[in-house]
């Protein structure tokens, strides 16, 4: 089974499942297929992580998130500009150009990850994908939505027109109902598919890369590329109501954030009482509240390492925080998601994003790069302050859980900083209330940045008195919204039953794989 941010990811999975390939062959086909589908929020240009959880394994996590360059270039040489994302009820600032291209990990990850777990030869996991750039997908409502939404992006260099420019109408962008092609990103697959990963970080894609950066105002060298590594990483373990949880670790910060958030939720009697209520209220923006502090506090946003981790997660730190956020006292930002379970018991979930793309694509390639050295969200310190030769600390969160009975979850989300608060909502709700996936996807979620609080439309008139009156201030929406993140998810029983939800606020999709 699997759960992803649209029907043509999700069935891509399910036909690599079918054709016998294993969860982790499904999850890195479906991340091939997405930079088709959903390319304004992933891409081969950018990064992410898979945790995966083989048959009676381990879990591990494939950390091929976006790197630092080797040098800092002066500010007044940089192609570096801010533009305005309009979402309609909110506007928010991203930074693109070439300055902001940080060194991408996708064709590292997705060749790595499949050597050490897959089963099916590279070039049939990338077929699907092939086929849909050369066929085209139709555009949907949301990601109508999204090229609307990222126009200053979409229409900054010809290039970038031109991969959205509306085959029926030339001069516009891409309507609803339209068929998306992109024939050079299926050259560009069958061409990996043949020389490898070195194409793309020593090759001839690198040395263009690398030559168009030092024209015209980047920050990428060829040494930046060929020397970049995927690093297999040991995950967060904790457990929540008696459940053994995995998360994505450090020097990423988004995976402990949602451990210490639901460590300092963990002292309250969710059995005495129900899903919306003062208390569950609440005892979410406890957590939410302890969260943002710790994050500050803690100076997480530099990243962390595994003593730091220790110390911030360790029993004592939590507890003093829950007695200091008692439940009366709380107060004085393109990225997708894929999970997926075989029938072997395998469990992949994979958070992958090219930030919102920095309008360079790199010629002949239809891959339009990376902007995450324009994030704020993971520059929170200011741009072009980041330590050389470093990976960008991430808030991405894939997580599998396990409960007692054997039940297997994969979930994640896309959503910058609103992934933890996504993910620990989707937790609680599973693991607190008992929630099914569609349940605790569907949910209206809140989300606290500093002081500001973000209701989504759906809670009843006791959950939004309480909400208004715990927060200093309060911006509710009036509707669902992808602002809430889109938590994909999936769970597999050790009986072989299979469970998934995809996220409405994302065109979330799912699809079951039949039997062999």
């Amino acid at each position: 089974m699997a759960a992803s941010g649209s029907k043509e990811v999700s069935h891509t999975a399910v036909e690599i499942l079918e054709a016998g390939g294993n969860a982790f062959d499904a999850a890195l086909g479906a991340l091939c297929t997405a930079a088709i589908a959903e390319p304004l929020l992933v891409s081969l240009g950018g990064g992410g992580f898979l945790l995966a959880l083989p048959e009676a394994g381990k879990p591990v996590v494939y950390d091929f998130f976006c790197q630092t360059p080797g040098r800092r270039r002066p500010q007044e040489e940089l192609d570096f500009y801010p533009i305005m994302a309009d979402f309609g009820t909110a506007l928010q600032e991203f930074h693109i150009g070439m300055g902001s291209i940080a060194v991408p990990g996708v064709v590292a990850g997705l060749f790595e990850a499949h050597r050490d777990l897959g089963r099916m030869p590279i070039k049939d996991i990338m077929a699907p994908a092939i086929e849909l750039a050369r066929s085209g997908v139709e555009v949907d409502s949301f990601h109508h939505y999204i090229i609307r939404v990222l126009q200053p992006i979409t229409k900054a260099t010809p290039a970038s027109f031109s991969l959205y420019e509306s085959p029926g109408d030339s001069g516009h962008l891409i309507r609803k109902g339209e068929l998306l092609r992109n024939v050079d990103a299926a050259e560009s697959f069958e061409a990996l598919a043949s020389e490898g990963p070195d194409l793309f970080y020593q090759g001839e894609w690198a040395q263009r890369l690398s030559r168009d950066c030092g024209d015209m105002g980047g920050q990428l060298s060829l040494a930046d590329l060929s020397s970049y590594r995927v690093e297999r990483r040991e995950p967060v373990v904790f457990r929540y109501r008696g459940t053994r949880c995995a998360i994505n670790p450090p020097p990423s910060p988004g995976g402990c954030l949602v451990a210490f958030a639901l460590g300092v939720m963990s002292d309250w009697a969710s059995e005495e009482d129900k899903w919306g209520s003062k208390g569950h209220m609440l005892n979410l923006l406890r957590g939410m509240r302890a969260s943002s502090l710790a994050r500050h506090d803690y100076s997480l946003e530099a990243g962390l390492d595994r003593r730091k981790m220790d110390e911030f997660l360790d029993a004592e730190t939590i507890h003093a925080w829950q007695e200091s956020l008692k439940l009366n006292s709380l107060f004085s930002r393109g990225t997708t998601h894929i999970s997926v379970a075989d029938a072997r018991g395998n469990i992949a979930s994979l958070t992958a994003s090219n930030g919102e793309g920095c309008s360079y694509v790199l010629p002949g390639t239809g891959i339009m790069m990376n902007n995450m050295l324009g994030e704020e969200d993971i520059n929170p310190g200011g741009f072009n302050l980041w330590k050389e030769s470093a990976r960008l600390a991430s808030m991405m969160s894939p997580a599998v859980a396990e409960l007692a009975d054997g039940t297997r979850y994969a979930l994640g989300s896309g959503g910058s900083n609103r992934i933890r608060s996504a993910v620990t909502q989707v937790l609680v709700n599973l693991l607190d209330f008992g929630m099914s996936l569609e349940e605790a996807v569907g949910a209206p979620r809140i989300h606290l940045e500093r002081d500001m609080l973000s209701i989504e439309a759906g809670f009843s008139a006791e959950a939004l008195q309480t909400l208004e009156s715990s927060a200093p201030r309060t911006h509710p929406w009036p509707d669902k919204n992808l602002f809430f993140g889109g938590v994909h998810a999936v769970s597999v029983t050790p009986a072989g039953q299979f469970h998934g939800a995809g996220d409405p606020r994302r065109g979330g999709e799912v699809a079951f794989a039949r039997s062999r």
